[in-house]
């Protein structure tokens, strides 16, 4: 006979006292959760000679999941100012259960709660919520995804669904040709390009019965958004921290999955401070972006590859003064928490198949090491920690260096204007490229120099400062409409 799988749900007791009754009753009277799950809630313990600490604790040896509800208060205080609901957490945390943690939208927190939520981030995925509905739903979508997870209930992935409205036809072929040559230099790909569509999207798994899944769409579509409207990247700059207009930079950009990590990272690195070294210690000259770009299109690439390809949110990139943040609406596998992201670990990809073909394509270089790269990488730069967050989506924060740490380091920083100026060096590898980009263009704009030479908007207008100076452009007519004169020979 099956057993039923145990849930303990935690919290201080006056506070959510309804919810736990709600919880409980839904639960139980669910048609479907009421067939794996039985609940337990100190309302419903029977009289009996036990502390009602010691039922609470037994009760969590005994569950699958625990379930914590976290609000304003700490509860009761024993002699060593631990609350029940934090005994209840840490002997949860030591003994592996599952452990899904709802967190209400107060203000007024008691400070013991706050680390109490902390401790809890660091171990488990959290969600929010404002309202009885918000917790109800919250918990029903966790607790399916438990189900689904243990294959009690046995779903295909997403990218491994067949799209009952697409055929072959849907295929670019010259993408599967281009890919197979990639992927044949990168991971050493044992088809030729030469072969039969039919049989490459076979080798990868992407159709069954001359039926194409969603992932061979994302992949290779001709018109990927006409089967799935939000497999887009929402780009955007902001000039301070926080999202507020004007908006400097704004894209939204389609494709395959390729084309959107491509025109993403593009995006980032065309707005970022890009530095140009001297030849005082070599004959080649350092360059390097503020941020590193590994840790940047790995970012990008965990984002498109692990999203939730069903939800009506999209995959954004925003690039703050003081940081970069890439979210996408996702969530991670039940073995996975915040703290062994940083840390190596198996890989657990949402969509298996799109992750294999990013893979092959050389977009990531090993599986399962995506997140730690991301974090040793940064580190390399002197540059904060990144940190991930999940709540209702998964969020990667990349810090920026402070203007304080690119003294004398950044070309597009006023600093750099004054500190070391070494104008031979600095524009000296960059110079031929702007001028001959202006030749034969003298109307081209400072965001499209930017993006041909390879630095940010402010390196460009700090170099063609620098050549006005030495009498090399001149700038005839306004700055619309105008255009440039090249005064040195190409």
């Amino acid at each position: 006979m099956f057993s039923k799988i145990k849930i303990f749900i935690s919290s201080v007791q006056t506070e959510f006292e309804f919810q736990r009754l709600m919880l409980f009753e839904y639960i139980n009277s669910d048609a479907l959760l009421g067939m794996f799950f039985e609940v337990f809630i100190f309302e419903k313990i029977p009289a009996n000679s036990s502390t009602v600490q010691e039922v609470y604790l037994k009760e969590v040896e005994k569950c699958d999941i625990y379930i914590g509800i976290f609000g304003e208060n700490y509860g009761y205080e024993d002699e060593k100012g631990i609350s029940p609901t934090e005994k209840e957490f840490n002997l949860a945390t030591e003994l592996y259960k599952t452990k899904f943690i709802f967190i209400s939208k107060n203000k007024n927190r008691h400070p013991k709660e706050e680390k109490l939520i902390e401790k809890a981030e660091q171990f488990v995925v959290r969600k929010s919520f404002n309202s009885d509905i918000e917790l109800k739903t919250s918990v029903y979508n966790s607790l399916i995804h438990y189900l689904e997870h243990k294959e009690y209930i046995v779903t295909l992935p997403f990218d491994a669904t067949i799209n009952k409205e697409t055929s072959i036809d849907d295929i670019d072929e010259n993408k599967i040709r281009s890919f197979v040559q990639l992927a044949k230099r990168k991971r050493g790909f044992p088809l030729d390009e030469d072969v039969k569509i039919e049989k490459i999207l076979t080798h990868l798994n992407l159709i069954k019965d001359n039926k194409v899944t969603n992932a061979a769409i994302l992949l290779f579509g001709k018109e990927p958004q006409n089967f799935f409207i939000t497999s887009e990247i929402k780009c955007a700059q902001f000039y301070g921290t926080t999202i507020e207009k004007p908006i400097p930079s704004y894209q939204v950009y389609k494709g395959d999955v390729f084309e959107l990590v491509n025109q993403a990272v593009d995006f980032v690195l065309s707005k970022i401070d890009y530095s140009i070294g001297t030849r005082k210690h070599s004959a080649e000259v350092e360059t390097k972006y503020e941020i590193p770009v590994e840790a940047i299109t790995e970012a990008i690439v965990n984002a498109v590859a692990h999203r939730d390809y069903t939800s009506n949110g999209s995959v954004q990139v925003m690039l703050f003064r003081d940081r970069l943040e890439i979210s996408n609406p996702g969530k991670l596998p039940l073995e996975l928490t915040i703290a062994k992201l940083k840390q190596p670990h198996h890989s657990i990809p949402a969509n298996p198949l799109l992750a294999e073909s990013i893979y092959l394509a050389g977009y990531i270089e090993r599986m399962g090491t995506g997140t730690g790269d991301i974090v040793s990488k940064c580190l390399e730069y002197n540059l904060k920690e990144p940190e991930f967050i999940q709540e209702e989506i998964f969020k990667v924060i990349i810090w920026r260096k402070s203007n304080k740490d690119n003294l004398g380091e950044t070309v597009g920083e006023t600093v750099g204007e004054t500190v070391g100026e070494t104008v031979g060096e600095t524009v000296g590898e960059t110079k031929n490229k702007i001028l001959f980009a202006i030749k034969h263009n003298p109307s081209i704009t400072i965001s499209e120099l930017a993006e041909i030479v390879g630095l940010s908007i402010r390196g460009i207008e700090w170099n063609m400062k620098q050549l006005k100076k030495q009498g090399l452009i001149e700038r005839i007519g306004p700055t619309k409409g105008g255009y440039w004169d090249v005064k040195e020979k190409i």
